[in-house]
């Protein structure tokens, strides 16, 4: 546990290393924002870099805060914050990389995103279908809480069916998560989200559907 708490507070605060030694290589102005065309428009101060890293410190200090609120609702263990603490992980790998992705477009003034080559939906997506990979695996190991995990109306109904929501909600986000990163591999921009958002309505609708039909069983 400590040392996943270690890695945590590095990718915590990493993305604020980076940006504070960087800022002083940065042109005066960098591109702030990008439109659906992936052009450029809006520039604005390099000074802007570092909202990037506050909202990854946020993120950070709210999933510990979940971390914490979970162990509380567990009678034995800290199984629940465990869990949180390895999606924390996962999530701010997803802040670095879009951090060092800002940094590439604004030292080479990007105004066209087109022209890089790795596409910031392909990216994005393809990190969130890896973390759905692993978040499918742990998600069995979630003891029944009202924060985190597939829970609805009928998921919470006893222990039995919420293991069995998980167990189903696991395999779900594995699947799905391939699915996702198959779409990042061969679409991109405003193709690929719209693909990622159809894949996550239809699992969701699926696991819904499914919670209701083992607490009937059940």
């Amino acid at each position: 546990m400590k040392i996943r708490k270690i890695v945590y507070f590095i990718l915590m605060f990493l993305p604020l290393a980076v940006i504070l030694i960087a800022l002083p290589y940065l042109p005066e102005k960098i591109p702030a924002h990008y439109g659906f065309d992936n052009q450029v428009d809006r520039w604005g101060s390099k000074y802007e870099e570092l909202l990037f890293p506050v909202v990854c410190i946020f993120m950070g200090c709210f999933m510990l805060g979940m971390a914490k609120l979970a162990a509380r609702q567990e009678e034995h263990g800290e199984n629940n914050k465990n869990v949180i603490i390895v999606t924390g992980i996962l999530i701010l790998i997803l802040f670095n990389a879009l951090n060092g992705y800002s940094l590439y477009t604004s030292f080479h003034k990007v105004e066209n995103l087109s022209s890089v080559s790795l596409d910031i939906s392909q990216l994005v997506f393809g990190i969130m279908g890896m973390l759905m990979i692993v978040i499918g695996n742990i998600m069995p190991k979630l003891r029944m809480n009202s924060m985190i995990g597939l829970r609805t109306h009928w998921s919470m109904k006893d222990e039995i069916t919420w293991k069995k929501s998980q167990h189903i909600g696991g395999i779900s986000f594995i699947i799905g998560g391939i699915i996702i990163i198959g779409i990042c591999v061969t679409m991109k921009g405003i193709l690929c989200l719209l693909a990622v958002l159809g894949v996550l309505a239809i699992l969701i609708v699926i696991d819904i559907f499914l919670t209701y039909r083992i607490a009937k069983v059940n």
